[in-house]
């Protein structure tokens, strides 16, 4: 799913392509796609793009009379930029048709969970919030506050959208593994220089990667993937950490993967995977040695 690095770089190439220009036609292709009713979609039709800004891991382009305009990629949707003339794309759920060229939302594969809302005014848009704090913004007590007001581990409050805005499964372990944390860490047990290193490579680590995609992006974004050949851990199971050596560690649960270096984030010690460990029971490796 596309993160805060990847929406901001959406955010970016997109204003330039279309603020100040009129939405001259736009096309759903899949009718579970629309969220909302009111106002309908094609009020945004002859209107200008006033700007674009993002809301969590949310698109929202903003219209002239306070129309907003909401796109959600969830996991398998992406942004295209077509130039000028062009109409089609694969995998297109819906067309934006500009002077300047046509946005196109595509889905791959068979799941459709990408959404739209047309929403009216900005108190309509605060509805759609989770309510989770910016962290490029947001002071280092501010960060702290949220992250103790609940005691979960710190993988779960980060990826939490109520306290942390835009943060998902694969910058959180990118965050976890430059703080030198475990993620099943429990919040409420993080003395204040672990929170400091937390709240430190959380914004380090967000603000490193928009530039590094801004920069490999050029005129667009063409390939946003979760998995990235420069990252420490994420998505490198079984491939050596950069910083220790030791071969990345992962944790299963559900659809979800969680990768740490033992070494650097667990002193040697490696997490229970819900089902290796129960499978192997006492022969599962308790530390980084015993593999």
């Amino acid at each position: 799913m596309p993160e805060l690095p990847d929406v901001s770089v959406y955010v970016e190439r997109l204003a330039a392509k279309i603020v100040g220009e009129r939405l001259e036609r736009l096309t759903i292709r899949h009718p579970f796609l629309l969220r909302s009713v009111v106002p309908p979609v094609s009020a945004l039709e002859g209107r200008a793009a006033t700007g674009v800004e993002r809301l969590g891991k949310r698109v929202v382009i903003a219209f002239e009379d306070e129309l907003f305009l909401v796109v959600h990629l969830m996991i398998a949707g992406r942004l295209r930029w077509l130039a000028p003339g062009k109409t089609s794309a694969a995998n297109a759920l819906a067309l934006f048709v500009f002077s300047s060229g046509t946005l196109a939302l595509t889905e791959a594969g068979k799941q459709r969970r990408a959404s739209l809302h047309v929403v009216e005014g900005r108190a309509a848009l605060a509805g759609l919030d989770a309510g989770g704090i910016d962290v490029m913004t947001a002071t280092r007590d501010a960060f702290a506050a949220r992250l103790v007001a609940e005691n979960h581990t710190v993988k779960r409050a980060l990826t939490d959208p109520r306290l942390f805005s835009g943060i998902g499964n694969a910058y959180s372990d990118e965050i976890l593994h430059r703080a030198r944390l475990s993620p099943l860490a429990l919040t409420r047990s993080l003395d204040a220089a672990a929170i400091d290193r937390l709240f430190a490579a959380t914004t380090s680590t967000l603000a490193d990667w928009t530039a590094r995609l801004s920069q490999e992006a050029g005129d667009w974004p063409a390939r946003v993937t979760a998995f990235h050949p420069a990252m420490a851990v994420h998505g490198r199971f079984g491939l050596p950490c950069p910083d220790c050596g030791a071969p990345v560690q992962r944790i299963v649960r559900a659809d979800n993967e969680t990768n740490y270096c033992a070494r650097c984030q667990t002193g040697g010690r490696l997490l229970a995977d819900r089902a290796l460990s129960r499978l192997l029971k006492d022969d599962w490796p308790k530390h980084l040695d015993e593999l």
